[in-house]
């Protein structure tokens, strides 16, 4: 592991059974979880973690996220895991990641966080976050701007109860939850199917428990799934796209 205060956190795991789905590769929500976990390490290490900002009030917030998969491990794989932040805005901050395994790139990601004001229900400012000499890493897993995903309804195809297992510290639908619903509405055949090979998702509003969430989907004519969910009367919660190899 590099030194906490490096601007780069890097660390080697294995991929354990209970991060592995049929086919005995990492799952698809289980990435985003890595993803989601690592950035929660390197966060405390740089003095704005959880620990740091709660007595202050504030908390990190997941805007959108992006996964891109070239290979999924297998279990018991040995792999190199990576993060760091980006230059930040005046509100949101872009942090990358890096799967790799013998300089392979296995998956990459992007996730765009804000810090929310508990108390004002305001946006806090990255200035205040990070420390005002921290050097930034200046590399990009890729530099395209997320997807302007398009709020409308779509065809329903699932529903889904939220439970007390999906809620995080915050009182609401924890991000990788989401991922781990949508993969379970499909059957195993249809997920292994797809061949993902990229999911985004914007979140658009919390959800709490007992919500039941709507899941709604269009296939375009490339393949790719525009997916939507949505609380009963109408509420987007999330707007998600996913590039499939099918």
């Amino acid at each position: 592991m590099k030194n906490a205060m490096e601007n780069k956190y890097t660390k080697e795991l294995t991929i354990l059974p209970s991060m592995c789905d049929s086919a005995a590769v990492l799952g698809v929500p289980d990435t985003f979880v890595l993803f989601m976990d690592i950035a929660t390490e390197h966060a405390r290490a740089l003095g704005c973690g959880i620990d740091a900002l709660a007595p202050r009030g504030l908390f990190w917030l997941t805007v959108r996220t992006r996964v891109r998969f070239a290979r999924r491990p297998g279990m018991l794989e040995r792999v190199m895991l990576s993060t760091w932040p980006e230059p930040t805005g005046k509100l949101r901050a872009d942090r990358d990641y890096l799967m790799e395994k013998d300089g392979e790139t296995l998956a990459a990601g992007k996730t765009e966080w804000a810090v929310l004001d508990r108390t004002t229900g305001r946006l806090h400012p990255m200035a205040d976050v990070f420390a005002p000499d921290f050097d930034f890493c200046p590399d990009r897993v890729w530099d395209e701007p997320f997807t302007r995903m398009p709020d409308e309804p779509l065809e329903e195809f699932a529903r889904y109860t939220v439970r007390s297992t999906d809620i995080d510290l915050g009182g609401h639908m924890n991000n990788a939850a989401y991922v781990r619903a949508l993969a379970g509405a499909f059957s195993c055949a249809e997920w292994q199917g797809m061949a993902l090979r990229e999911l985004e998702i914007a979140f658009r509003a919390p959800c709490y428990e007992g919500d039941e969430l709507c899941w709604q989907k269009r296939t375009g004519e490339n393949g790719e799934l525009a997916l939507r969910a949505a609380l009963p009367d109408g509420k987007t919660i999330v707007l998600a796209r996913a590039v499939t190899g099918a």
